[in-house]
């Protein structure tokens, strides 16, 4: 079985504009698709990769380039720092979730599949969609429902929660499901499912604040000329990235000298975002709401 098919693999890559002999992080190796296309790219290079599930580890690649650091990329420069590197010449990273967790019907990802409700990346982390379930307040449940699923009715959603959990606890996914049938829709049912999920996965993992730390620190981390390169499969997390390229800022705008000059740390690359063409979708259902942003950092830090 195919762990993960990587999206937009030749453009990623090319995005980074390699050097041989550089030094290049793989914020999420999964399956390891982008980072062997990266390792094929170097001479005297390396590679650092990240990974927090211990799954990835079954596909580190035997290179002398390369290093896995069994970790969350929100501590990047940490990482970075104890391996020795002060700057890197290029950040890579592939966000969401990989067509192995989904495989994985044991870990909770998908409603396809009755399991525990777990959702968890990283298996040692306390917080799962089950403990979302029974023991976050109506209000910030409708907030996860809303903010990260895109729900119309996350308020509703959330007080079915509240009172399907006064009678019996969430366990699997099956309660879940059943907990919501009243507000699923008939037409397109999965399409809804889909969404309920991606929030509580989303929330059990901490994927924005693990994107706000890694965007936040990017501009210390990435060498000037050095190339940022995200994909991203939800239009909060897009938002994030462009804002960020454009004004140097996650939310606002770019902050202005007394002349009224805008620095930021990061150029633009191409147009805007770049989506995976017709025959990349038709093979790869996963890629369709993939957005990717390159931006190349500029030679000064102030911008």
């Amino acid at each position: 079985m195919t762990y993960h098919v990587p999206v937009l693999l030749s453009e990623s890559v090319a995005g980074l504009e390699i050097r041989p002999d550089g030094v290049y992080v793989d914020a999420t190796f999964g399956g390891g698709g982008h980072s062997r296309a990266i390792l094929g790219q170097l001479t005297t290079g390396k590679l650092i990769a990240f990974d927090q599930d211990a799954d990835a580890e079954f596909n580190a690649p035997d290179h002398p380039g390369f290093r896995l650091v069994r970790g969350n990329f929100r501590f990047l420069g940490q990482y970075l720092k104890y391996l020795g590197y002060a700057q890197v010449d290029g950040i890579l990273a592939d966000l969401g979730v990989s067509s192995h967790h989904f495989d994985a019907s044991q870990r909770g990802f998908t409603f396809r599949e009755n399991a525990p409700l777990d959702m968890r990346m990283n298996a040692s982390s306390p917080r799962t969609a089950g403990g979302i379930l029974n023991d976050y307040p109506e209000e910030q449940l409708s907030s996860i429902f809303r903010q990260y699923g895109e729900i119309n009715n996350a308020r509703r959603l959330a007080r079915l929660v509240v009172q399907r959990r006064a009678q019996q606890p969430f366990r699997s996914n099956a309660d879940l499901l059943e907990a919501l049938a009243e507000v699923t829709p008939r037409d397109q049912p999965s399409k809804f499912l889909a969404r309920v999920f991606q929030a509580l996965r989303i929330e059990v993992n901490q994927e924005t604040e693990s994107l706000r730390s890694l965007l936040e620190q990017s501009p210390a981390l990435i060498r000037p000329g050095g190339r940022l390169v995200v994909i991203s499969y939800h239009s909060l997390e897009d938002r994030m990235v462009k804002n960020f390229i454009r004004n140097g800022m996650i939310e606002g705008e770019a902050v202005k000298d007394i002349y009224g000059r805008t620095r930021v740390p990061f150029r633009q690359l191409h147009s805007g975002v770049i989506i995976p063409g017709a025959d990349e979708t038709e093979k790869n259902s996963r890629a369709r709401s993939a957005r990717m942003r390159i931006a190349e950092r500029n030679e000064s830090k102030e911008g």
